[in-house]
């Protein structure tokens, strides 16, 4: 009898890595888990899955063990590791980076909009990426002389801006990828949705999943028989009559979380290019109406979403990290000017 190993791929949201689960045979010799794994898992080195252990994402039986853990017949292993990168050459570019903190173990930047994380199909050149890769390159040499490919564990769409944090090693690829997984970390955005969102606060829940009809967009599943849990937190912050800004926690990180989300309770993303928002949903049939929504459109790339705070602990230190951003320039030129459209019809009526 052989072993059973089941992948179970865990980068259909915003996070990016796997987790393999692995059950020993009846005839299985007691055997380091490391050697274990390494013997059963493709393109995997024994440095890896030791960094991995020591990071506390190998587990045997529900347990956390280290590399020299000895696997018995019957152990059920599992293991979270970064997904691997796509093998693309990174081509080192120049851009501008708004860094929030930095150090010999990670960074955090403030991604901005109409920007790709990572080079892919269609998007070669000017990502996040490619601008790290420069980065890394240019920074002082470090007595290890490793830096290492940027280390990504999650990602945002390419029109969402807002604060993202990127492992410089392999033992903090590891341990943040085992945060992400555990949802340990702390995610706030803020978006500005169609419609007047009737409670204050709530929470939506339903499984997403690829639409069976348009597999570039997901969709909800309420009934559960497909797609993945997903849970997503939201309180009002600002009322504006057509459309209102809320803030977003996610509980689960899946594809479109949010933008998904929202539009499945009646309110898509302002300007959201890919489930309806950048159409007008709400409001009056006044010719200056539609001139003054076109307006806060033009000033916007794309869906009016904006990851503001992100907490985690570091890899190194132990420590928990907070960072918090400001809302990109033209994200709060649109608020400027849904108040001021407000407070004019407001006068209006009173007058």
């Amino acid at each position: 009898m052989s072993d059973y190993t089941e992948e179970i791929e865990e980068n259909e949201g915003d996070e990016l890595f796997e987790h393999h689960r692995v059950i020993a045979d009846k005839g299985q010799e007691v055997l380091r888990v490391d050697k274990f794994l390494m013997d059963r898992l493709p393109n995997t080195t024994r440095n890896k899955i030791q960094t991995a252990a020591k990071n506390g994402s190998v587990h045997a039986n529900g347990v956390a063990v280290k590399s020299n853990y000895k696997v018995k017949p019957g152990d059920v292993i599992t293991i979270v590791m970064p997904y691997p990168v796509r093998e693309i050459t990174l081509i080192p570019e120049n851009i501008p980076l708004e860094i929030h903190y930095e150090d010999d173990t990670l960074i955090v930047v403030n991604k901005p909009s109409d920007m790709v994380v990572h080079p892919g199909y269609g998007n070669y050149t000017g990502t996040l990426v490619n601008a790290l890769v420069y980065h890394f390159d240019h920074l002082p040499e470090r007595s290890d002389g490793f830096y290492g490919r940027p280390g990504l564990v999650h990602r945002l769409d390419k029109h969402t801006t807002g604060l993202m944090v990127v492992a410089k090693t392999e033992d903090a690829l590891s341990h943040l990828a085992q945060q992400f997984y555990d949802r340990t970390t702390e995610r706030k955005y803020y978006a500005l949705v169609w419609g007047d969102v009737k409670e204050d606060s709530g929470t939506i829940e339903g499984n997403l999943g690829r639409s069976l009809n348009n597999r570039k967009v997901m969709t909800v599943f309420p009934d559960g028989d497909y797609g993945k849990h997903a849970v997503t937190h939201y309180e009002v912050i600002e009322r504006f009559g057509y459309v209102t800004l809320v803030t977003c926690k996610l509980e689960t990180g899946r594809t479109h979380q949010i933008r998904v989300h929202m539009k499945h309770i009646g309110h898509p993303l302002f300007h959201d290019l890919e489930y309806g928002g950048d159409k007008i949903l709400k409001g009056t049939t006044f010719t200056k109406y539609k001139q003054f929504v076109e307006n806060c459109f033009q000033l916007l790339d794309g869906q009016a979403l904006h990851a503001k705070t992100l907490g985690f602990q570091h890899p190194k230190t132990q420590q928990w990290m907070q960072f918090d951003s400001e809302l990109p320039e033209n994200f709060q030129q649109v608020l400027s000017k849904w108040r001021t459209y407000m407070s004019n019809r407001t006068q209006s009526e009173q007058a």
